[in-house]
């Protein structure tokens, strides 16, 4: 089992080809990726649970495969080959019932079922769309959900437009963007398990990317827990809210002259 950079290296030594090191992401996305679709490779076969962010990820040639390749040129190659590709449409869609087995499942407000890639904050976002959503923003509308495996998991970018909102696909989005149509606010959350809350600088940034819009900005932070929440405390930005999924039904508020509103 080999993770990408493994994979170069390998290829370094043993053929004399040196790609560069900014180059890993374009192997993976345009060779491993397609390694995976047609069978010839198996992602995380030790923990398919993995986050897609973790540096243990690796890909391992399925045996199948490895037969074939290592009996090229001798008699029985055009056999295990023949076979090979028979039984390839099947293990394609074993691997993808094996990824969807592990997805987290999330229910949006609205009822409407989506999946989110298995580890990283993704549990933290699923809990902010199932229990922050009810609390503190019923009859709100999930515009944007971020995964880190899929980015947009959910994005309705003609309401976001509608909003004054005009998304750079460039740009780092909230985990969670929430609009409630009776207040006309819209809700930017941030999973901060291991990125981070909205301090000064992150708030600056959304302030810049939803610049145009003509609902009101509220910024939140979610943690996990309180426990997680205080190793950030001293960056929270002022005039913000932070909540934490193991008390679901209480806010902290930063400060400022309102409680879970927008600021001029």
């Amino acid at each position: 089992m080999l993770g990408t950079r493994a994979v170069m290296d390998w290829i370094r030594d043993e053929y004399g080809v040196a790609y560069a090191p900014n180059t890993r992401e374009t192997v993976r996305r345009f060779t491993l990726h397609q390694f995976l679709d047609a069978g010839l490779v198996r992602e995380n076969p030790d923990d398919p649970s993995r986050p897609v962010n973790s540096p243990k990820w690796c890909y391992q040639v399925r045996v199948e495969a490895l037969n074939v390749i290592c009996s090229y040129d001798s008699d029985s190659f055009d056999g295990l080959l023949a076979y090979y590709l028979r039984i390839v449409p099947g293990l394609v869609a074993q691997y993808a019932s094996e990824r969807q087995m592990v997805r987290i499942p999330v229910a949006l407000p609205d009822g409407r079922p989506v999946t989110l890639s298995p580890g990283g904050q993704n549990s933290l976002i699923r809990d902010m769309v199932e229990d922050f959503c009810p609390y503190y923003a019923p009859g709100g509308r999930v515009l944007y959900v971020g995964d880190a495996d899929e980015k947009w998991a959910v994005f309705h970018e003609n309401e976001l437009a509608r909003l004054g909102v005009s998304v750079d696909r460039h740009g780092k989005m909230p985990d969670l963007v929430v609009y409630l149509p009776d207040k006309n606010w819209l809700l930017l959350l941030e999973a901060a398990a291991s990125h981070g809350p909205v301090d000064g600088q992150r708030h600056s940034e959304l302030a810049a990317m939803f610049q145009g819009a003509t609902a009101g900005l509220v910024y939140v932070s979610c943690f996990p827990s309180r426990a997680v929440m205080r190793k950030y405390l001293t960056l929270i930005a002022w005039e913000t809210e932070v909540w934490c999924a193991d008390d679901p039904t209480h806010l902290i508020h930063f400060n400022g002259e309102r409680f879970l509103g927008p600021y001029e």
